[in-house]
């Protein structure tokens, strides 16, 4: 199966960097500069699963010359448009594309060019590029869950698990992909949501005066308007993630905070603001997620703006 990773950051890089070390057939869609500082380095990866340096295969967007198999796209939200014009020659009548980035809006974007081409996908790795452009694995998960979002078993996705298992990561074929996306969203808009509302982390939220009944109200909104517009989350995904937003002492805070803490930009259209828009879709009350996202428009706008 011939892959095609669209982006060699963090997730991308990590995820490709080890299908490629496991001796898949894994081609790299990067930028010049990108390009350029792994062309120098190589592809370094630095995880408490083992360290690699890779010598990747790479390739700029007008140097796509053929379909391929499997479309990996890992790109940030922000950046989700031009990758999209930039896969189209590597798309054939058997390509799958499969997103795994955050929030739900890119599901529509994809399908509308590429039709049945999209399959679901979740990523779940905590990772960072460092100042040399080495991918740093921050803990010890690592996951890839994909399937048909319409939970049909095929022998496309059959296929791309046979080359996910053994490439030294979990990786999983769901029938309920489509759950497990809304899931992750209803996390991360509520982990990025109070850490960046609040500056702080888990633990600093849970320890302050009122910080475990903010959480609790705000995961509260982020169900609401999930469970009414697309797919509820289990009970038990809910109890898991309950304990995780209010752990006394916990150092947990989500990688768009990291990313606002560093003055790089953050994903708060595709993950708070596209929801606040389904909430008022539906007439349903947000206030909280409404003010992270109003908080997270005024960063972005000043950043844009060089402040």
């Amino acid at each position: 199966m011939r892959i095609l990773v669209v982006g060699a950051g963090s997730t991308g890089g990590y995820f490709g960097g080890r299908l490629a070390e496991a001796g898949r057939d894994v081609t790299f869609l990067v930028r010049p500069g990108r390009a350029a500082q792994l062309a120098k380095t190589g592809l370094v990866i630095r995880s408490p699963h083992g360290d690699a340096t890779l010598a990747p295969k790479l390739v700029e967007a007008d140097g796509i010359d053929a379909p391929y198999d499997l479309v990996l796209l890992t790109v940030k939200a922000f950046g989700l448009e031009g990758a999209l014009r930039d896969i189209a020659p590597a798309i054939g009548p058997d390509t799958m594309i499969m997103p795994v980035l955050n929030g739900m809006r890119h599901v529509d974007a994809i399908g509308a060019l590429y039709g049945g081409a999209l399959i679901g996908g979740v990523c779940k790795v905590a990772a960072t590029l460092d100042p040399e452009g080495r991918i740093v694995q921050l803990a010890t998960f690592q996951e890839l869950a994909y399937g048909e979002l319409d939970g049909s078993a095929s022998d496309r996705t059959k296929r791309l698990d046979e080359t996910m298992q053994g490439a030294g990561f979990s990786a999983r074929l769901s029938p309920a992909i489509a759950r497990e996306m809304w899931e992750k969203w209803t996390l991360l808009a509520t982990l990025g949501g109070i850490c960046c509302l609040m500056r702080g982390t888990v633990g600093d939220i849970e320890a302050a005066s009122g910080g475990r009944d903010f959480v609790l109200r705000f995961l509260g909104e982020v169900v609401t308007i999930v469970e009414t517009d697309g797919v509820a989350p289990s009970a038990a995904y809910l109890d898991t993630i309950t304990k995780q937003l209010t752990q006394k002492g916990s150092p947990m805070a989500s990688s768009m905070y990291r990313d606002l803490t560093s003055g790089l930009p953050v994903e708060a259209d595709q993950i708070l603001g596209d929801l606040e828009a389904r909430a008022k879709r539906h007439g349903i009350d947000s206030p909280l997620v409404s003010a992270a996202y109003t908080n997270l428009r005024v960063y972005s706008d000043r950043l844009a703006k060089g402040a």
